[in-house]
């Protein structure tokens, strides 16, 4: 899938520091084996540009009733895909992890509802209900649920009103196991043109395997789930540098019939 003309599109790539011959030839970004080398940026702008593709493709689905759920805004929020992950970053201190949980929980979801997808419409709230329930399963301390509804743009009950229902959606399945972030962090490089992994000495220690639904074949889907880490909150948010995001998704999200 190829973005369409008038979506969103990502900020520039920033250049690497000391390319080597081969980038400077081939215009490519070599990156880590492992997903938990990857610097941060360029995972960031991989799974944003996914998220890009995958939006425009779905913005053609009519929206009605039968599909509308508690992630619809009333209107595409005024930040790109990009800046928003990379706000969220910023303010939380995500781990790379969570970021390559977002994809694996729009897998989980998609298998579930047939009829969810991730639009112009969704993709701000799911992420910002992804990273929250994400840092919560697989990190040792994450923010609270107020701190990340500040980054994220919403208030804390909305939030949490999204939280609730993402679990639903999911049936709890919100552990990941580090083997399926490293297929999704893979098959995420293969599918990026300007993204190669560096090769290894080692080629037998490389990841193996079939693609998935979002970043793999079409008719694939991930079918691995684990049940949800304990619970506890360690509270470990920073303050915000910069002025509250008063143009993101307040006000915006359309009630589900409370």
């Amino acid at each position: 899938m190829h973005p369409h003309p008038g979506t969103t599109q990502i900020s520039p790539s920033p250049e690497p520091t000391g390319p080597t011959q081969r980038e400077e030839l081939q215009g490519v970004i070599l990156v880590p084996e492992y997903f938990h080398q990857v610097d941060m940026t360029h995972l960031t702008i991989m799974i944003a540009d996914m998220l890009c593709r995958l939006t425009a493709h779905n913005d053609q689905i009519p929206l009605t009733t039968a599909n509308l759920t508690r992630f619809h805004s009333r209107a595409p929020p005024q930040i790109s895909v990009y800046d928003y992950l990379r706000r969220i970053v910023k303010y939380t201190s995500l781990e790379r992890a969570c970021l390559l949980v977002i994809l694996i929980y729009i897998d989980r979801v998609c298998e579930k509802v047939r009829t969810f997808t991730i639009s112009s419409l969704t993709v701000h709230r799911f992420i910002i209900a992804s990273v929250t329930l994400a840092a919560k399963a697989v990190c040792d301390s994450y923010c609270t649920n107020s701190h990340y509804a500040k980054v994220g743009g919403l208030s804390t009950q909305e939030l949490n009103t999204l939280e609730v229902e993402f679990l639903g959606l999911i049936e709890w399945r919100v552990a990941v196991e580090g083997s399926v972030m490293q297929r999704y962090y893979v098959n995420l490089v293969r599918q990026h043109s300007r993204f190669e992994i560096a090769e290894i000495l080692h080629p037998m220690s490389s990841v193996s395997g079939k693609g998935h639904q979002l970043i793999g074949d079409d008719d694939e889907q991930m079918n691995s789930g684990a049940s949800m880490n304990s619970d506890g909150d360690h509270n470990n948010e920073g303050s915000l540098v910069e002025p509250d995001y008063e143009e993101g998704l307040r006000d915006q999200w359309i009630p589900m019939g409370e």
